[in-house]
């Protein structure tokens, strides 16, 4: 019997490290569109968030503004984008690519939003009291937010034996913050053919 347990360890590690060795790691370009699993990636995220920034951009709502204040560029808070999709996805890395998107643009003025506004809040406040008077910030200093973009990503799923569609949408909506207007809806949409 111990001979049979010998041979099932040796063979055990064998392929233990047959499949340590085969496997390789490289780098790649960031840019390069890779879909292994045909769930949303990172590649969905950056598309779609440079999408929507285009149509918002391109919406009637800014030179609207525009020509009621005089040029001035919209102050714009990223709100939160809720994932009511099948899977797991990190919205945060979608709404980073949509704050940068605005930003790129050059067209709008970003503010922080939630958490990370508290932190600059909390660390103003800390200034007041240990900051020399001609380093600290002062308070009431803040860009008040003209426009907040809020939204969601959904998704349904089609499967029939080998194969699946993965659908996916983002909706965001841009609303005045003084009149609760909104001013702006769009969507992105995002189809998947998986073949197994």
């Amino acid at each position: 019997m111990k001979p049979s347990i010998y041979l099932f360890a040796l063979v055990s590690i064998t392929v233990m490290l047959q499949s340590c060795a085969t496997r390789k790691v490289e780098r790649i370009d960031t840019e390069e569109i890779i879909d292994l699993s045909g769930r949303w990636n990172d590649t969905d995220s950056r598309m779609v968030a440079e999408a929507m920034v285009e149509q918002v951009l391109n919406g009637q709502w800014l030179p609207n503004f525009q020509e009621k204040h005089e040029g001035r560029k919209p102050v714009v808070i990223v709100g939160l984008v809720y994932n009511k999709s099948h899977e797991h996805i990190e919205a945060e890395t979608f709404i980073k690519d949509v704050e940068r998107a605005f930003i790129n643009s050059g067209k709008v003025r970003l503010v922080q939003a939630g958490d990370k506004r508290e932190e600059l809040r909390k660390e103003r406040a800390a200034q007041q009291d240990f900051a020399s008077p001609e380093t600290m910030k002062a308070w009431g200093k803040e860009l008040g937010a003209d426009f907040m973009l809020n939204g969601d990503i959904s998704s349904t799923v089609d499967t029939y034996k080998r194969e699946r569609v993965n659908y996916y949408q983002v909706n965001l909506e841009l609303t005045d913050i003084e009149t609760s207007e909104v001013v702006w809806i769009g969507d992105k949409k995002i189809r998947k053919y998986i073949k197994n």
